[in-house]
């Protein structure tokens, strides 16, 4: 009775319980947060993942600015009906080169994190250019305009030493021909030996069809790549984790 008689105190002084309302969830985040800064390691090295081409992450910069990641989340939560839709729940590696990261919180259209190779670079360009031509109920916008914008990758570049500074290991070689992989990404009478070397298994293509490297070639080529880095058939995860 005296320990009811002292709860009751605290939920009839509003400053008092604030205080201590905010004093109890410090604590529970102090003891999630602080371990994490003395793992080694707290995101598991997955085989396959590698950071994203020079035109993928342009097309992941076209990405944020037309606000996808507000109708389209890039994560898979380890439930039933998820996975049997998407596919394999995320894993947090496939989301380490991702600045911000794209895992969203409201699906307005579909989860993306598995959407590479699922559809044709054809019905990319039908869909982002006339969305309700391919799917009659959606309320997306159309991006048509994107295959009209050209791109030269004149400041590519600057991107892959911003993403250096934040972690990504962008390589002295990869960043040495980054203009020259943006370009021959999307041109597949070009000579990409040294792109798949740096990048192994980079699609090249010619995204939206039309000479020479647009918008819609660099956000096809990010939507395209979306899931497919790590090889499901063959992946074990790490029990000691």
């Amino acid at each position: 009775m005296a320990f009811l008689d002292k709860h009751k105190a605290i939920e009839t002084h509003a400053t008092l319980l604030m205080v201590l309302s905010l004093l109890v969830v410090a604590i529970g985040g102090i003891v999630q947060i602080v371990p994490l800064f003395y793992l080694q390691n707290t995101i598991e090295n997955v085989e396959g993942m590698r950071p994203y081409t020079p035109l993928e992450l342009a097309g992941q910069e076209i990405y944020l600015r037309e606000g996808c990641y507000v109708c389209h989340s890039q994560m898979i939560r380890p439930m039933r009906d998820e996975v049997e839709r998407y596919g394999h729940y995320s894993l947090a590696a496939e989301s380490q080169y991702d600045h911000p990261f794209q895992w969203g919180s409201k699906r307005t259209g579909p989860d993306l994190a598995r959407v590479g190779g699922k559809y044709s670079d054809a019905w990319h360009v039908d869909h982002l250019t006339d969305p309700q031509s391919v799917v009659p109920e959606s309320v997306m916008p159309k991006y048509g305009f994107l295959s009209t914008v050209k791109l030269d990758g004149k400041y590519i570049g600057d991107r892959m030493r911003a993403e250096q500074i934040v972690g990504v290991p962008y390589t002295d070689a990869q960043m040495q021909n980054a203009v020259a992989d943006f370009t021959a990404q999307a041109d597949p009478n070009a000579d990409t030996s040294g792109l798949l070397e740096r990048y192994g298994k980079a699609a090249v293509s010619n995204y939206d069809g039309q000479a020479g490297v647009t918008e819609m070639d660099a956000l096809i080529a990010y939507l395209q790549v979306l899931g497919t880095m790590v090889d499901f058939s063959t992946f074990t995860p790490d029990a000691s984790r």
